[in-house]
């Protein structure tokens, strides 16, 4: 059980590591190209931190483990709300643009409510479907709507002006750096997908537990150093873009791609997590008209890390 344990933690921090080296090396090449800050930050830096997410999707997909791929993005969409938020509005109360309330989290909303609408075909389309599954056709409405997403987000950018620094580095430097992110992605994520497996079969728990607990955390450690250090530096609104916009990577991006390479077979008992990850949207939503107008607050961020502990708890129980 030990080895498991030791050889899932190299794994997450091994993912973490090339994530980072992957970023810096391609963001850097990118800029010795000529490509516009804008564009580096839409690509290279947002898929870069979304990277463990779909490498573990990926390769868990390949193995035939589509509850662990499924529990990895709806786990991280929770954790990143309910964790993450809550840990950073009780370090300081999270200001929020009205971007962000009326475009943003409705967008990351419509993401989570669509992996129920489109996950339970039994459900919703009766005789006329035999099992519940997020088929090719749906993975590549989830790709147009990340697509759509990105469009806007782009036009959005190009309005507010550039604030990302990038740094430089010599190009065989950024070579290097972006192959080593890459193969430790790919060594990282294998690591975890094999031990994740062989932890649910020695503990007797699910493949979808380990997804949503331990394999969804470890993917979110990014997440969490982003928002820890920008509300450190001051910038809260950067804080919750970061954790709503990853939510909508993970479903339209990073499940939406799984899906297209291999359809997922949807458990129905994942429903129950899919709709907690809807009312903490949901909830997030609401919060920005309690109390003062498009902010977190800490007792906000209080109550959304007891969600999130009551929650781990029911579906360690479960």
């Amino acid at each position: 059980m030990f080895l498991p344990i030791l050889l899932l933690v190299v794994g997450i921090a091994v993912l973490i590591l090339g994530a980072e080296a992957l970023v810096r090396g391609a963001s850097s090449a990118a800029k010795k190209w000529g490509i516009s800050t804008i564009v580096i930050g839409l690509t290279v830096v947002s898929f870069g931190t979304s990277a463990p997410e779909l490498f573990v999707n990926l390769i868990s997909a390949y193995k035939g483990s589509t509850d662990l791929a499924i529990a990895n993005v709806v786990g991280s969409n929770l954790a990143n709300i309910l964790l993450i938020l809550g840990i950073g509005a009780v370090i300081i109360p999270l200001k929020v643009k009205e971007g962000t309330t009326f475009r943003e989290i409705p967008f990351a909303f419509l993401a989570i409510l669509l992996v129920v609408i489109l996950g339970n075909d039994m459900f919703l389309d009766g005789a006329y479907s035999t099992v519940n599954v997020l088929s090719r056709s749906d993975g590549i409405a989830f790709v147009a709507f990340f697509i759509i997403f990105l469009f806007y987000t782009y036009g959005l950018t190009k309005i507010q002006g550039e604030h990302e620094h990038i740094d430089t580095y010599s190009w065989t430097t950024s070579v290097v750096m972006f192959l080593a992110g890459l193969l430790a992605l790919a060594f990282g994520g294998k690591l975890i997908v094999d031990n994740a497996i062989i932890l649910a079969h020695l503990a007797g728990m699910s493949e979808a537990l380990i997804g949503l607990t331990i394999v969804a955390l470890g993917t979110s450690l990014p997440e969490l150093a982003t928002t820890i250090v920008a509300v450190r530096k001051g910038h809260t609104d950067l804080a919750i873009g970061n954790a709503v916009g990853s939510n909508i990577f993970n479903v339209f991006w990073i499940l939406g791609l799984t899906a297209v390479i291999k359809p997922l077979e949807f458990d129905t008992q994942a429903n129950i997590d899919t709709f907690y990850t809807v009312f903490a949207t949901f909830l997030l939503f609401l919060f920005m008209f309690v109390g003062d107008k498009h902010k977190l607050s800490r007792l906000q961020g209080i109550l959304f890390i007891v969600l999130y502990i009551a929650y781990i708890g029911y579906a360690v129980v479960r």
